[in-house]
């Protein structure tokens, strides 16, 4: 019998089962949640590996890390801000890359947590599918339950802790922003869409085009993989069927700076005489192109810093939640539009 089944026979998260039958964490349980997992627990005959327990929380100086890229420098500003504070306090940090297969972050979860991590920070975006989600979610209650910890950059869920980036206000920023210097048809280069991030930030651009009274074009957006050549063919591809848009918001820098190549070489136009570009993140290659790249700031490095803060503190009774402020920075790539 398994504290998973426990757990499903009583209702309640597998994290809250552990709570009441191992004793991990701080977190208070209610008493009536308390009853349900011992009535289960005592009527399924589960019995509590103690001794499995105690050699599981024995637990190493590794910190994983698990990004989707290593070869995006998003995730790059990020391992650096972990691996410096990490440094501070004698930890290693191991990095492992998903490429986007939540099974592999699961796979890899479940590797750092036989290896003994001390913890692990979750990096990459969540995911829509609910599958998946919740095989994560129950392997991060299975790591916690044995003494590790697990933090979040981005959003996941409201049970762990987590460093928020501002997506949806990030992605207003930059709608305003075009606005303000004279845009009124604004198209978009996205990401994954199962990706959670892509959702937020694309969400934060649409309220915005509402709230100024901007039709958000379903048909005006283009769909990238978040890499320099999926954001170019992207925005060559948006261009071509939408040649009034004045302006290009890119949700990711990497992709920014393939559409910058696509729309000068592929297409003839000249940024941001002809159209304007914005990217997202401002990763430290933006000010370096040419033209230097308008973005939305995102403080990545302090990132995570932030998440090795938060698995280094206590467990509170709440998770806890750090939240980023977004910033819009205005560079070469942008001007008013054409008469």
């Amino acid at each position: 019998m398994t504290l998973q089944q426990v757990a499903q026979h009583a209702g309640v998260s597998l994290a809250t089962a552990s709570r009441v039958l191992h004793g991990s964490g701080s977190r208070t349980v209610g008493e009536e949640l308390r009853r349900r997992v011992e009535a289960a627990a005592e009527e399924l005959r589960y019995v509590s590996n103690a001794p499995a327990q105690a050699l599981a929380r024995a637990t190493s100086s590794v910190v994983g890390l698990i990004v989707h890229d290593v070869a995006d420098p998003y995730f790059g500003a990020i391992a650096a801000g972990a691996m410096r504070a990490a440094r501070e306090q004698r930890l290693m940090v191991m990095i492992a890359a998903t490429f986007r297969e939540p099974g592999l972050e699961l796979a890899y979860l479940r590797g750092l947590r036989a290896q003994r991590a001390r913890a692990v920070i979750l990096a990459g975006s969540g995911t829509v599918d609910a599958e998946a989600t919740a095989q994560l979610a129950e392997e991060i209650a299975g790591f916690e339950a044995d003494g590790g910890r697990v933090v979040c950059v981005g959003e996941r869920g409201p049970d762990l802790d987590t460093v928020a980036m501002a997506n949806r206000t990030g992605g207003g920023l930059a709608v305003r922003g075009l606005w303000e210097l004279g845009h009124r048809r604004i198209g978009v280069v996205s990401g994954p869409p199962e990706l959670l991030t892509v959702r937020h930030r694309l969400d934060g651009a649409r309220r915005a085009l509402r709230g100024l009274g901007v039709p958000a074009a379903e048909d005006a957006i283009e769909a990238g993989d978040f890499t320099r050549e999926g954001g170019r063919a992207a925005a060559v591809r948006l261009l071509r069927a939408h040649p009034d848009l004045t302006a290009v918001l890119v949700l990711n820098d990497v992709m920014a700076a393939g559409a910058l190549g696509g729309l000068r070489d592929d297409l003839g136009l000249a940024v941001p005489d002809q159209v304007s570009v914005v990217g997202y993140d401002d990763v430290p290659f933006a000010a370096d192109l040419r033209p230097a790249l308008s973005t939305v700031r995102l403080p990545l490095e302090a990132a995570g810093a932030a998440a090795v803060g938060l698995l280094l503190e206590p467990r509170g009774d709440e998770p806890r939640r750090v939240d980023l402020p977004a910033e819009l920075v205005l560079r070469a790539s942008t001007a008013a539009p054409p008469d």
